[in-house]
């Protein structure tokens, strides 16, 4: 299924259901690697539930490949496609997820970044520590709170700082994932992934330094 050096990833746009829900076809641009009908794939982040699970994620074998309105037997990076899955619950997917090559990838909830605040008049607003920020990573979008460095007391526009988050549910994440963020109901600035954190979130947060 991979590409050399390349694991298959794939972020979920939508999801569909077909034959009453017995087909579910997830449609979303192939950010890397290959893919082909009969491989395995984990369904990874937000939290979804199937049959069986690896590692916390649920795991489905790929069906029928769509693209350009017609089936194929491999698709590839770069590709946006149509993937069906058989034998899903209903709910078990949905947008924010990614399908990966099996072990490639993991969901954290919590991680260092280095973010970056838009200017006031394009959105950027102070930013303290506790405060709850809504994070676009990939599809996903999902509220989560920042702590800023102990010597901070407010991250304000146009200034950049290393920061930790953590978000209210699990999201697929990888050192160097950029990501963008709102405060307030508007676009406040963005960020990149510089350290993944343990899952488990302690009364003292770690020290973004």
């Amino acid at each position: 299924m991979d590409a050399p050096g390349e694991p298959f990833l794939m972020h979920v746009e939508d999801v569909f259901r077909r034959n009453q829900g017995g087909v579910v076809v997830l449609t979303g641009r192939i950010e890397r690697g290959r893919v082909r009908r009969g491989d395995e794939v984990e369904i990874v982040g937000l939290g979804g539930n199937a049959v069986a699970t690896v590692g916390g994620n649920a795991v489905a074998t790929v069906g029928d490949i769509e693209a350009c309105r017609r089936y194929v037997g491999e698709a590839r990076a770069g590709m946006n496609v149509g993937v069906s899955i058989r034998g899903m619950a209903g709910g078990a997917v949905e947008r924010g997820q990614v399908l990966a090559a099996p072990g490639s990838m993991s969901a954290h909830t919590s991680f260092a970044a280095a973010v970056s605040l838009l200017s006031e008049e394009h959105g950027g607003a102070g930013v303290r520590t506790g405060e709850r920020l809504h994070f676009h990573i990939r599809t996903a979008a999902v509220t989560g709170e920042v702590t800023l460095a102990r010597d901070l007391d407010v991250l304000r526009p146009l200034h950049a700082a290393d920061v930790t988050i953590r978000l209210e549910r699990p999201v697929a994440l990888e050192d160097g994932q950029s990501f963008a963020f709102r405060h307030l109901g508007r676009a406040a600035g963005s960020g990149v992934v510089t350290r993944l954190l343990d899952r488990a979130w302690s009364a003292e947060p770690p020290d973004p330094c």
